[in-house]
């Protein structure tokens, strides 16, 4: 792969083939923050949120100043203007995520609204007593309790996929329950909690074999690495913005055309109506069918703009970027006597997050000295509690890599890791 330019002036990378995370950290204001300990801010929780880049703030603000107006019924200048804007970003995702049409993209608050909208509105209409769905063991809660409450709601089984020792999806186990003819199988495309990568090509084929639609829950795999749901073959996929560089409080959900046009609405109000008597309304067309109510027109900009960077970027490079920093990390970190790495060792198949735990120090005392250092880390369960019973530990220490940082900032994490273990020896 060849050196890309981007928008923070790549060039001259440690990192062969990709871009200078320590270039681009000039793009991101927060950087240019004192921490309260005077060093300089090592940031490492990108699995939870992403820090915005100026050009994204710029773009917000300028969104609000100068285009704001309700959008798609104004039939004055401002309006239309806000309209074709709202409208750019949803083709922007569009054609981020390889989708058929913008109509295949329906604007949610977050990637957990997103799939809450299939569990209440496919869910509620295609799934009956005695019907099965799978997830698995491997999920964020927002990818396990919708499907708890649809089950228990309707009478249908919810099956889990067990996690091997080193964090993955157990084979055996997936064909097994693919065998008992689940209706929808739920899977992340990326754990949240351990970092690994899954198989969704081969995990949407033998679902498909099985006759079983596929939700992906990409909310930490887009951000992360090129995503193509037609390459991918699944039929739902979710994804949050503040996880890509955009704002929070907009989300995407796509999916297969066919499938949107037979579900019933989510939520009901104004803008998903095309008539309303009162006898009865006549839902509006995809995908504003699912939007209720004004929508988050200036968070929608927003996020089209956080995408434009990326792709500025390249996902190629930008997932070649992290799995340099995870292949330094994990080396570094191995290295280290009492440190407990989880999750697989192959780069191949590890996105840009180290899930780790200190021999005798809780997670949360970690993270707090690591704050000391002026390193930020996320501490917990990581709202994927089966995980942590898996492996019989009530946290981790999760450490996240993305666009911004570099080698010097793995150095940072060690570093900080002998500074805890020095202070609790």
């Amino acid at each position: 792969m060849t050196t890309q330019m981007t928008p923070g002036s790549g060039v001259g990378s440690r990192i062969p083939g990709a871009f200078s995370g320590t270039a681009l950290r000039t793009d991101f204001p927060v950087f240019d923050r004192p921490t309260g300990t005077g060093k300089r801010l090592v940031y490492l929780d990108a699995a939870a949120s992403a820090p915005k880049p100026r050009r994204v703030i710029e773009t917000i603000a300028d969104a609000y100043g100068h285009h704001y107006a309700n959008v798609h019924r104004g039939i004055y200048e401002l309006s239309e203007d806000a309209t074709a804007r709202f409208e750019a970003a949803r083709a922007t995702v569009a054609r981020f995520v390889g989708a058929a049409s913008p109509r295949e993209i329906v604007f949610a608050r977050n990637a957990t609204e997103a799939i809450n909208l299939v569990a209440y509105s496919w869910g509620r209409a295609n799934l009956r007593a005695g019907d099965r769905m799978l997830t698995t063991q491997l999920e964020h809660h927002a990818n396990i309790v919708p499907w708890q409450q649809l089950c228990r709601e309707v009478g249908a089984t919810l099956d889990y996929v067990s996690i091997t020792d080193d964090g993955r999806l157990d084979p055996d186990d997936l064909r097994a329950h693919l065998a008992n003819g689940p209706k929808l199988v739920a899977v992340a495309g990326v754990s949240n909690a351990l970092g690994t990568i899954n198989p969704l090509t081969e995990i949407v084929r033998l679902a498909h074999e099985a006759g079983a639609l596929v939700l992906v829950d990409a909310a930490q795999s887009a951000p992360h690495m090129p995503t193509d749901v037609a390459a991918l073959g699944c039929d739902f996929l979710a994804l949050s913005g503040h996880k890509m560089l955009g704002p929070s409080g907009i989300g995407v959900l796509w999916a297969r055309r066919e499938l949107l046009e037979a579900m019933p609405p989510f939520m009901t109000g104004g803008s998903m109506i095309i008539k309303v008597t009162l006898d009865g309304a006549e839902w509006n067309e995809v995908p504003y069918k699912f939007e209720a109510g004004t929508p988050a027109i200036v968070e929608a900009i927003g996020l089209g703009e956080a995408i434009n960077y990326l792709t500025d970027l390249g996902m190629d490079a930008v997932r070649e970027h992290e799995r340099y920093l995870f292949e330094q990390a994990w080396a570094a970190l191995r290295e280290i006597p009492g440190v407990r790495l989880l999750g697989p060792d192959d780069p191949a198949i590890h996105a840009g997050v180290i899930s780790f735990v200190l021999d005798g120090i809780h997670p949360h005392d970690v993270a707090t000295v690591f704050d000391s250092e002026g390193v930020a880390v996320r501490a917990g369960h990581h709202c994927a509690q089966p995980v942590m019973q898996r492996y019989d530990i009530p946290a981790t220490t999760r450490a996240s890599f993305y666009v911004y940082n570099d080698t010097d900032d793995v150095e940072a994490l060690a570093s900080a890791i002998r500074a805890c273990q020095n202070l609790f020896s």
